[in-house]
């Protein structure tokens, strides 16, 4: 659309003058990161590492940065106020100074919808924008160029960290399948106890049905979602797969064919065989 370049660049502006500066962080030896490139789970993931480390008190939305912070929205004088260790969530590409990351990654495909729906809701576009009209933006990392395309991001972290004792990868689909199963990994990951029990509270505590009751309550004191549009909800579906009713096949083309090498290494079937596939 002839207009959505400008809007991107015009929301950039507004919200870098608000954000806190996540470079400035100072990192501890014994922090812990929960990572993911935007719209993969990051929300849902601390939910539950939150309810994993304290069942008897369920976190919520206006809870949440007081728990699990995100570096986009506490200064880092505050933080270094945080009790340690610290697990704090980033969306920013590989950084050295990381050094225990439970990383999350989803499906580009279903991360492309929900990200268009997140910049409906955030208004950085307007309802007019199709997603084969943002599909060149999302690809080519538009509204947020410091965190890189999804491809991008995914390659930062798995080829410089995959397969080390501090690295946990979970892959989203996994964790709807079973979240008990993924559950233990992270609890074992952080050193907390593992019992049956406790996973079925922690993953019962955590429930895409409970976050999006919690939502309503609470969306007006949480920094995501404060100034964002109420009509349109944070939590999406929590499904997997919807991009095969959802895409065109020219969507889906395009993105097999940039990312079909990585979305491969990390678990996913493409369904454009015969396109040119991106490294």
């Amino acid at each position: 659309m002839p207009n959505l370049k400008n809007q991107l660049t015009d929301y950039v502006k507004a919200v870098t003058k608000q954000q806190p500066a996540a470079i400035g962080l100072t990192v501890y030896p014994d922090d812990t990161f929960l990572v993911s490139f935007p719209r993969s789970g990051n929300t849902w993931t601390r939910f539950l590492v939150c309810n994993l480390i304290n069942p008897d008190d369920p976190v919520n939305f206006a809870q949440l940065e007081s728990r699990i912070p995100e570096i986009y929205f506490v200064t880092d004088r505050k933080l270094r106020s945080f009790p340690r260790p610290r697990v704090i969530k980033s969306h920013e590409c590989f950084d050295p100074r990381y050094k225990r990351i439970i990383y999350i990654v989803r499906d580009p495909r279903d991360v492309f919808i929900s990200y268009y729906e997140f910049q409906l809701k955030r208004r950085a576009i307007s309802d007019d924008c199709t997603l084969e009209e943002f599909l060149p933006c999302f690809m080519e990392s538009g509204i947020e160029p410091k965190i890189g395309s999804w491809r991008d991001h995914v390659v930062s972290w798995t080829v410089a960290r995959g397969g080390g004792e501090n690295f946990l990868l979970l892959r989203y689909e996994d964790m709807i399948a079973d979240p008990r199963k993924e559950s233990t990994k992270i609890a074992s990951f952080l050193g907390l106890d593992c019992s049956p029990e406790r996973m079925a509270l922690a993953v019962e505590l955590s429930t895409a049905d409970r976050m999006r009751q919690l939502e309503k309550e609470q969306s007006r004191q949480w920094k995501a979602t404060r100034t964002t549009r109420q009509d349109k909800p944070f939590v999406g579906k929590a499904a997997a797969g919807g991009w095969k009713s959802t895409l065109s096949q020219s969507c889906v083309a395009r993105i097999e064919s940039a990312w079909g090498t990585v979305m491969r290494s990390v678990g996913y079937e493409l369904t454009t065989a015969n396109q040119p596939v991106g490294r």
